[in-house]
């Protein structure tokens, strides 16, 4: 017996001495066991342990890494060296091989009784907040959804900026949802809310507001309904009504007038972060504007400037853009977040895609789409050039290889070194441009990545630390940009994927948001606690995406005419008219300055306006028709992003 007794102690011996070599490299599930620690995969050691090439560099394609650390290096490098003795090479993506076929059977077809039916809900969505506001908040900016109420300016605390930036008493909600109307279809409302901002609001108010809301919320709106009452050539048809008399565009141009003293006294012409409606700019301004607050006003502004011949304010949004752009570094190319106004110096020296940076590139392609302008597109390509090199981690391609998903990270302006781990949730309409600009790979890898975290949340957190795989700002104010992206994907690709994705924000929004009177802010993304605020970006853009990427007939996906959608989702028609300007002499040359310090051998194209990277476009020529109503993202890859975000 005794001899028995010695084999059973090796063998457990044995068994328990691999046990503990195999949580050593992190290789089980995620466990606790009760226990107060936490092991889970990890996908750098893996990626070590399993390295094709023992010279290979990690940092180059794994981001990864920083979610354990550099102090595995060492043992996972002698790890692989053994492995490749006692074992065949692989991959450490072939762990996701399993259960792939799970997203093909999820994701590869849409009904169209489904998507009827998904139309018809992102209908009742808009129309249950919209008649709520109108019900119980109008003539106010806003709904609280929660005590079915209005909301206007916090008078009695005007430091309270995350109100007063954005509601200036002049029905802010009414006026941002004009043209969702008309896409809806429902031209009687559209009129009736027309002649309710015509006889109602003006801009003659003791409100101090932010410069870049007035302008993408109130400005852009009030330009595209009056070009929809005007132009038949739109996408719409003839939906003007008798009477009209352009006061729409009075009232844009009365806004932007008072907007106008912003861009007085600054040493660099970056315009002040806030303006006075009555009386200008506040006494106590700060001298700090953020470069997507500054450099964000130039296709309202253009448009506007065409529209009524005046050049004044495309002309002191363009300054502005190129004072920024002028302030960029000169060894990576990268633009950061806060700039003093008066020194042009960086307050704020984080370069990302986020908070504070993201429309700035968005403004730079739509204006080039909307005006012709060269310096627009010469601007926007080096823009995108150093965002690839600077800010881009992981795989070199999106649906091929090894590594880490590409990811764009928060960096210094200088150095271009990673400064922080998190991402915010603006980023997410950054695959939208991309489908603009033709890059569909690498929008359709990013968006992945949102989308992952939005069906581990069922929202996006304000701000996600792909290191912790946690959330670092918990709320979510119903915000666009992951809807907005996946519309154009869609759009582009025409994937059911998109469908499911649209599908599923839709279906969490009704079942974490919905209140009494509206959609209410979440408070925290995790236990789906409410703030009572429904901003008008969730009716003018949210409900607006949702409902078009179901409506397949809608006229905007039916018109021969182009057209594109301003920052905060407003039909813009692609016209003539703003390719024709009567003021050249007034617009000193600046190119060559510009041109000193970029390549010539990249000409803008000529013909973007007409190509299939405007997003009416149903088609798009860089994704292969076998790859069209199959998985946009491999499965073995969309498994390895829903790993990375805590799915399992």
């Amino acid at each position: 017996m005794q001899w028995r007794s010695i084999v059973v102690g090796l063998v457990v011996l044995r068994l328990s001495l691999s046990c503990v070599l195999w949580l050593a490299f992190g290789l089980g599930p995620s466990v606790s066991w009760g226990f107060n620690f936490h092991l889970s995969f990890n996908l750098h050691k893996l990626d070590l342990l399993f390295r094709e090439e023992k010279g290979t560099e990690a940092s180059g394609n794994s981001w990864s890494q920083r979610i354990q650390g550099q102090r595995y290096e060492e043992a996972a490098t002698t790890c692989a060296k053994a492995g490749e003795q006692s074992r065949p090479k692989r991959s450490y993506l072939s762990f996701f091989d399993g259960n792939k076929d799970e997203y093909v059977r999820r994701y590869s077809s849409f009904p169209d009784t489904l998507k009827a039916k998904m139309k018809d809900m992102a209908k009742e969505m808009f129309y249950f907040g919209y008649d709520n506001y109108m019900k119980y908040a109008f003539p106010e900016d806003e709904l609280n959804p929660i005590d079915c109420e209005g909301r206007g300016p916090d008078v009695l605390n005007p430091s309270n900026i995350n109100i007063n930036d954005v509601l200036g008493n002049y029905s802010l909600t009414l006026i941002d949802t004009l043209d969702t109307l008309l896409v809806l279809g429902n031209v009687t409302e559209f009129h009736r809310a027309v002649k309710l901002v015509i006889d109602t609001v003006s801009f003659d108010k003791d409100s101090t507001v932010q410069v870049f809301e007035a302008n993408i919320r109130i400005l852009g709106s009030l330009i595209s309904a009056h070009i929809l009452l005007t132009d038949p050539k739109h996408p719409f048809g003839e939906v003007g009504f008798d009477g009209y008399d352009n006061e729409l565009l009075h009232l844009a141009h009365d806004l932007a007038v008072r907007l106008l003293p912003a861009f007085e006294n600054t040493s660099t012409g970056i315009p002040y972060p806030r303006v006075n409606l009555k009386s200008g700019v506040p006494p106590d301004s700060i001298n700090e504007t953020c470069t997507a607050g500054a450099g964000s006003l130039l296709v309202e502004f253009g448009i506007l400037s065409r529209l009524i011949g005046d050049s004044t304010f495309e002309w002191v949004a363009r300054r502005a853009v190129r004072a920024l752009w002028n302030l960029r570094s000169n060894e990576t190319g990268l633009l950061g977040n806060v700039v003093n106004i008066q020194t042009g110096q960086w307050v704020g020296k984080q370069s990302g895609l986020g908070a504070g940076m993201d429309s700035f590139y968005e403004y730079l392609l739509k204006s080039y789409i909307l005006f012709g302008e060269k310096e627009d597109y010469r601007m926007f390509q080096a823009a995108y050039e150093s965002i690839q090199n600077h800010l881009r981690r992981g795989r070199e391609s999106c649906n091929e290889g090894e590594g880490d998903p590409p990811l764009y990270v928060n960096v210094n302006m200088f150095s271009g070194e990673i400064m922080n781990t998190w991402i915010d949730s603006l980023q997410a309409f950054f695959p939208g441009l991309q489908v603009l600009n033709g890059d569909v790979d690498n929008a359709i890898c990013l968006h992945a990545f949102y989308y992952a975290i939005w069906k581990r949340f069922g929202a996006l957190p304000e701000r996600y630390n792909w290191q912790l795989q946690a959330p670092d700002v918990l709320f979510y104010p119903l915000r666009p940009e992951l809807v907005e992206s996946t519309y154009l994907l869609y759009q582009a690709t025409k994937n059911p994927f998109y469908l499911h994705v649209g599908m599923d924000i839709l279906q969490s929004l009704e079942k974490n948001a919905k209140v009494r009177c509206g959609y209410a802010t979440l408070h925290h993304v995790v236990d789906k606690s409410k703030e009572d605020r429904m901003e008008s970006f969730f009716l003018s853009e949210t409900c607006k995406y949702l409902y078009l990427l179901f409506d397949e007939d809608n006229p905007l996906h039916k018109s021969d005419n182009k057209y594109i959608f301003t920052t905060e989702g407003h039909v813009v028609p692609i016209d003539k008219r703003f390719r024709e300007k009567q003021w050249n002499d007034l617009f000193p040359c600046e190119e060559g300055a510009l041109a000193e310090r970029e390549p010539q051998n990249q000409p803008a194209p000529s013909n973007i306006s007409n190509s299939r990277s405007v997003l009416c476009s149903l088609q798009c020529n860089r994704i292969p028709d076998e790859r069209r109503y199959t998985l946009p993202l491999k499965s073995v890859y969309m498994r390895q992003i829903d790993h990375m975000v805590g799915l399992f």
